[in-house]
């Protein structure tokens, strides 16, 4: 299978778009109102090559790059969600074409990078100003790395100053907090093979850390922290032992394990991690994913953390006779996406 070969990451070079099967923009955050209402939100802008993602019924697709959004706000307090699945994107022409990344989608969507590494969101339920306070994590040291089927291009951008404003139900409310941006591409379809339980983690000693296990029969399991100080370290000596706390969908009938105890010896970290929410399953047709905001106590070299973060988990299967059901409905939704797209561009 062919794999993306190896390049240093450069930017702002690299945080435009690649001519490979599969990349997407990701962003997560935890956001506060004045009067101390928590929120959280997910926004990800996808790109991929329709004939080989290897997605049901994206070989249909007559596009050379086929663009898909997903995003999602959280009400922390009230355990409401807001989500959003657009199948067919419309990007403008003038996306990923200026010095610094830019893209406009769906009229109302917005990823604009104003400065290095400061960016602008906006999609139907926020709109905020996201500012570095670190430089970037490269994901194994390198921004590059090899999970066995399939390689990958992955840095994040793991603190991120927040202020704007968020769409809860009918009103707009301003807010305050901490985002995290990843971006990865890689030059693989998804495989069945593609099975994750991903963590971003924000602690309170300002330690930010990605941590995830990936793959189903042959897992690989992997760390990359960045500290209070700018530096960075990499293990594969990463152990997950779930909790109590699970979620089963009344819609897919997927069951999620949320709960977890992560332990990272060779940095003498234990921490325990428990879902916010649990309701927030995003079903994509027939593939479905929890994405959420978890919270995180635990010791840091027999010193007590505290922290938030992101869980996203992949790979749980639907129950069976649900498959053909959200298949196709996934289809009529490509379709009706795919005409409105033709419409937007003939108007």
């Amino acid at each position: 299978m062919l794999k993306e070969k190896f390049k240093p990451i450069k930017f702002p070079r690299d945080e435009q778009k690649h001519d490979v099967i599969v990349e997407w923009w990701y962003f997560n955050g935890h956001l506060k109102t004045k009067d101390g209402r928590t929120f959280s939100y997910m926004n990800t802008l996808f790109a991929a090559k329709p004939e080989k993602v290897a997605i049901p019924y994206a070989k249909r697709l007559p596009f050379k790059t086929w663009y898909f959004a997903h995003y999602l706000l959280a009400d922390n307090e009230q355990h409401k969600l807001w989500s959003k699945i657009v199948p067919v994107s419309f990007v403008d022409k003038k996306s990923f074409t200026l010095p610094l990344l830019w893209a406009q989608y769906d009229n109302s969507c917005l990823l604009e990078e104003t400065k290095p590494f400061n960016y602008h969101v906006v999609n139907d339920f926020v709109d905020l100003n996201l500012y570095s306070m670190k430089k970037p994590l490269l994901i194994n040291n390198r921004g590059f790395i090899d999970l066995g089927e399939k390689a990958t291009y992955y840095y994040s951008l793991s603190r991120l100053k927040t202020k704007g404003l968020i769409k809860a139900g009918k009103n707009w409310l301003e807010v305050f907090g901490l985002s995290w941006m990843d971006h990865q591409w890689a030059q693989t379809p998804f495989t069945k093979n593609d099975k994750w339980t991903w963590f971003s983690l924000q602690l309170n000693n300002g330690i930010d850390i990605v941590c995830f296990v990936y793959g189903d029969k042959n897992k690989i399991f992997h760390a990359t922290m960045l500290d209070k100080n700018k530096r960075q370290k990499i293990t594969d000596n990463l152990f997950l032992k779930p909790r109590s706390s699970k979620y089963v969908s009344p819609d897919t009938g997927a069951t999620y394990q949320l709960g977890y105890e992560i332990y990272l010896p060779d940095w003498d970290i234990k921490l325990e991690a428990e879902p916010i929410n649990k309701k927030q399953e995003m079903i994509f047709g027939p593939l479905n994913y929890w994405e959420g905001a978890i919270k995180v106590q635990g010791k840091y070299k027999d010193k007590k953390v505290s922290g938030q973060g992101f869980l996203e988990i992949t790979g749980v299967p639907m129950r069976k006779s649900l498959f053909n059901i959200y298949l196709k409905k996934f289809n009529k939704e490509i379709f009706k996406s795919y005409k409105n797209f033709i419409k937007k561009i003939s108007d």
